[in-house]
């Protein structure tokens, strides 16, 4: 079993499939500030409402320098869909193995209707230019969740 990711931790080295930029790794990160939601799956209730809540607010993001992406076990060819979809101003990152997912702790035993299965739990990090995790959250719930992040955002930037 892995390690937990903590707080003041280097997010994992990765290099994925994305919408927008073809491929996406850790290196596209680095020297910005970052929001990286964890979802479960593209267009389904909550995980369209969260990235939605996320694209209105983009440009709100954008301006305090800080880049967003989403990421979900989805295909490249779903979360491209998706994203026309949405008409998402930023890249969503596809990891149909969960390697990155598994590496930041976010895939969780979950149970629906009795049933058990394995699937990714909604969390969100904030990691600073260095690629630093700087706040985590977990076991998010989508109402009012992007108006907490952008306020952490701006108690760590501004």
């Amino acid at each position: 079993m892995m390690n937990e990711i903590s707080l003041n931790d280097r997010i994992p080295s990765f290099s994925l499939e994305a919408t927008i930029l073809n491929t996406c790794s850790d290196k596209d990160m680095l020297g910005h500030w970052v929001v990286l939601f964890i979802y479960p799956k593209d267009n389904t209730t909550g995980c369209t409402r969260e990235t939605k809540e996320f694209n209105e607010r983009y440009s709100e993001f954008k301006s305090l320098g800080v880049k967003v992406f989403g990421l979900s076990k989805d295909t490249l060819a779903s979360h491209i869909s998706f994203s026309r979809k949405l008409d998402l101003h930023f890249s969503l990152i596809s990891d149909p193995q969960t390697q990155l997912i598994r590496k930041l702790n976010a895939w969780k035993e979950k149970s629906m209707y009795g049933k058990k299965y394995m699937g990714a739990e909604r969390s969100t990090f904030l990691i600073d230019k260095n690629l630093i995790v700087k706040n985590i959250w977990r076991k998010v719930k989508v109402g009012g969740h992007v108006d907490q992040i952008f306020d952490k955002c701006k108690e760590l930037i501004l």
